[in-house]
């Protein structure tokens, strides 16, 4: 591969391919609210997004990508109810997150996703799976930078501040009036499913290690995530007309819901990931909230409020805080494993027995 051709793979096309997952996202979520403004269920929606994502999209990817299956023991039950538990995390996370973007907006959503890093380092702290030294500065950064997070979420939902931006009309106006009242409760729904969702990515790393084939693992959590969904969607939306998709917004939203939410980010996270590591990925997070805001006034007519910036200022800068701490643990682990295998090779190039 030529030099061109290297950074055009390695460098511009993970960049531009990280910022259209990131429009993308958005997009899901705006037009989820546009759809449930003209009557959308969002039961209808959950059960079909995962319906469609799993057994149209996701299914042939363990047979495209089952070079890399090969030697992988088979399934086993354990495997199989802790895959079973991902699809009720994942199925969980997507009924609160829906309905928190149902009583606030797309940019308080983009601007919450921004704590699953903070509830990620905190949950694996509870969990003994991270080390906590503070006389480490990576380790006061991943706290500072969780306090930092969990303080701009607050501030996004409970504090609104004067108007900036309002593209409303009068009609609109009402109803995101109706809207406002509940946007406390939007917040803490969004905060449970990013919660929920950082228990997901952390049983998740837990389950690769056991059985080391992404797509496989994603393929099923995603089924089980459907099976779960069937009966509780279907049992809470009663309504048989509202099963019935009409070819206009709400259709429309489905199926981009389910190619873009789940089979394009998959894949785009799963090569970045492979690609260009974890810290790389996630820098590109807290650009959803300057999307989310400008989409949410252009596209829906929403107020965007002093409140949504400061605090999605704040959490960006947690997040950020968070990443670097974690960038620098990565740093120091790889230095001392270089020297320690530096030292194991002097060791044994001084050996007589092995020079002999």
């Amino acid at each position: 591969m030529s030099r061109p051709w290297r950074y055009c793979y390695k460098d511009v096309l993970p960049f531009c391919a990280l910022v259209t997952v990131q429009f993308t996202e958005v997009g899901v979520n705006i037009l989820f609210k546009e759809a449930t403004n003209k009557g959308l269920s969002y039961y209808v929606f959950i059960f079909y997004s995962f319906a469609v994502s799993t057994l149209v999209l996701l299914l042939p990817l363990p047979f495209i990508f089952r070079s890399r299956s090969t030697g992988i023991s088979p399934i086993n039950f354990s495997i199989i109810c802790n895959v079973f538990s991902l699809g009720l995390l994942v199925f969980s996370a997507q009924l609160c997150g829906y309905k928190g973007i149902e009583y606030s907006s797309p940019s308080l959503a983009s601007a919450a996703s921004n704590l699953v890093p903070a509830f990620i380092f905190i949950l694996a702290v509870f969990f003994r799976m991270e080390k906590v030294d503070l006389r480490s500065s990576s380790t006061r950064a991943k706290i500072l930078g969780s306090i930092a997070s969990i303080a701009g979420a607050l501030v996004v939902v409970l504090y609104k501040g004067p108007t900036i931006l309002n593209d409303a009309s009068p009609s609109q106006l009402h109803s995101l009036g109706s809207s406002q009242r509940n946007w406390v409760l939007g917040g803490f729904l969004l905060a449970l499913a990013y919660i929920l969702m950082s228990i997901w990515y952390i049983l998740l790393t837990h389950i690769i290690k056991l059985y080391p084939s992404e797509m496989i693992v994603v393929f099923l959590c995603n089924l089980c995530g459907t099976i779960i969904a069937a009966p509780v969607c279907f049992l809470a939306e009663e309504n048989l007309s509202a099963w019935i998709l009409k070819p206009d917004i709400t259709m429309v939203a489905v199926i981009y819901s389910a190619f873009f939410s789940t089979f394009f980010s998959t894949v785009v996270h799963t090569w970045a990931l492979h690609l260009k590591g974890p810290v790389y990925v996630s820098i590109f997070k807290p650009l959803s909230i300057a999307i989310a805001a400008a989409m949410s006034v252009i596209f829906l007519g929403e107020t965007l409020y002093l409140g949504s910036i400061v605090g999605a200022v704040i959490i960006s800068i947690g997040f950020y805080a968070v990443i670097w701490g974690k960038g620098k643990e990565e740093e120091l682990t790889e230095h001392e494993n270089c020297t320690l295998s530096n030292l194991v090779y002097q060791s044994n190039s001084n050996d007589p027995l092995l020079r002999s």
